[in-house]
Order: structure tokens, then sequence, then C-alpha cells
């Protein structure tokens, strides 16, 4: 089945590598128009003539979320999908958290999503209603060892995405989240060049999902355009985990 977004107009935020990447490709394939974001310039993205714009910028910066919004409307018509995707990771325990690394983690991890989801909102409204899939993470309800500032911020992401599902759920407004595990994107690769045997930890990662591998960004981009489309209508508020069973599986002896 194709075109589940034909004529859709979305936002992906970190669009260019990982799961946005992969998300900006899967929605394109549906039929969806796309404007991407991401800090920096953009790589080589997918040839989709005037499907697919792109602008850089922090999303952490509330003119550029205005900015985003406003491509949308004059490019494409309007707005219908937003995905906010960008996120960054520290690896530390908060005893070795730094302020200002604590703050620019909440920027990017959580006042960009809020940013994001306030400038998108009168657009969505205007479309007459749509639809914000927010990527959280399983870290927002459970920890990985020193990743303590980033569990916070996708707990706070978490309940951000409810409160929007439940305020704006009568402008036809839906808000949902899906939480990956562990998914072979360039932040896992780093994790694993930090480790004496990176071949030896991929071995033992894809061993310890009960579905036998780490996720792939596609994984997560096939979640987000259910969520995306018409066939999820009746469905906000939610937390979709797609973590290959990690946390369904009791701790053994």
């Amino acid at each position: 089945m194709k075109g589940r977004l034909e004529g859709k107009r979305c936002i992906v935020s970190g669009g260019t590598k990982g799961i946005g990447r992969a998300i900006v490709t899967r929605f394109l394939e549906e039929g969806a128009r796309v404007v991407a974001t991401a800090r920096s310039a953009h790589r080589e993205m997918p040839a989709q003539g005037d499907n697919l714009a792109f602008l850089a910028g922090d999303t952490a910066d509330p003119t550029h979320a205005r900015a985003l919004v406003a491509l949308a409307q004059t490019r494409f018509g309007g707005l219908d999908v937003v995905v906010n995707n960008a996120g960054m990771q520290i690896e530390k325990t908060i005893a070795d958290t730094t302020d200002a690394e604590w703050d620019r983690i909440f920027d990017v991890n959580v006042k960009g999503v809020f940013l994001l989801c306030r400038a998108a909102l009168p657009a969505l409204e205007a479309s007459g209603g749509g639809a914000i899939v927010n990527i959280g993470s399983y870290d927002g309800f459970v920890a990985d060892p020193g990743l303590a500032a980033y569990c916070a911020t996708k707990g706070a992401v978490h309940a951000l995405s409810r409160a929007i599902a439940v305020d704006h759920g009568h402008q036809n407004i839906r808000c949902n989240v899906i939480c990956p595990g562990w998914i072979k994107t360039e932040m896992m690769d780093a994790y694993l060049q930090s480790v004496p045997d990176p071949q030896a930890a991929a071995g033992r990662l894809d061993a310890n999902q009960p579905i036998g591998r780490v996720g792939q960004p596609r994984d997560i981009a096939n979640m987000a355009l259910w969520l995306a489309s018409d066939e999820a209508a009746f469905t906000t508020g939610q937390l979709f985990v797609c973590d290959g069973g990690l946390t369904a599986r009791a701790p053994q002896p």
C-alpha cells in the first residue's frame, strides 16, 4: 500500500541523518511533502524534486521554529504533520555534568520540541488538524547508566507530549511519542567506538534484544509513518515503545 501520506505537508527536525533521515525518506516514499531541518547544511538527501525543502538552523531558537512553519506554508500551502526528532546525548552521570551541558541538552531535546510544537499549532489547526510525532526514548522511563541528563530530557518529552494531546485534541491535533531502544545510528556508532572491542560490543547488543538484533532507523520511520497517517486518527497521547522487546523481558538471574 502506497500513498498513505499523499498530499500531507510535513516538518521533520534532525532530518539529515539516522532516524530523522529515515523518516524523511519514508514520508517522501508515501507521497508527503517535507521540510527537513538540522543545525548544519544538509547532506545529500533523496531526490524528490519539489517535494523536499531544507532549512538549516537550531531547533532551540524560536525564530527558527517559526521560520520552519512559514516555509511549509509558503512552499507547500500549509502544515499537517510535525516530527520532532532532533536530539543530542551526553554520556555522563549528573556528578560530572556541567551546568552548561545540562542547559544545552534541555535546549535541544526539550525546548526544541516545545518551540516547534507551539509554532506549529496555529498552522495545524488551520489545516483542520494534524499529527505531532515526538521522538522520545525508552530511556525516558528506564535508565541506561551514564545518561542522566538524556534520560531526564526524554521523560520531559513524554510528559509534554501527553499534555499537548490533552490540551489540543479538540482542535483535531494528535500528539504521540515513539520511544526507540537501541537503534543503529551514528549515536550508537559513537558509543561502540568508545569501547575497547566495538565488534564484540555490537554482537552483545544484538544478542541482548529478544528479537535478536538492534533496530534500524527505518523501523522507527515505519512507526512514524503510521502515526502521521489518517490510519491513526483515533490515536493520541500515547507512548509507543520500539525496542525489539528489550524492556518487556524480566531480568535474568
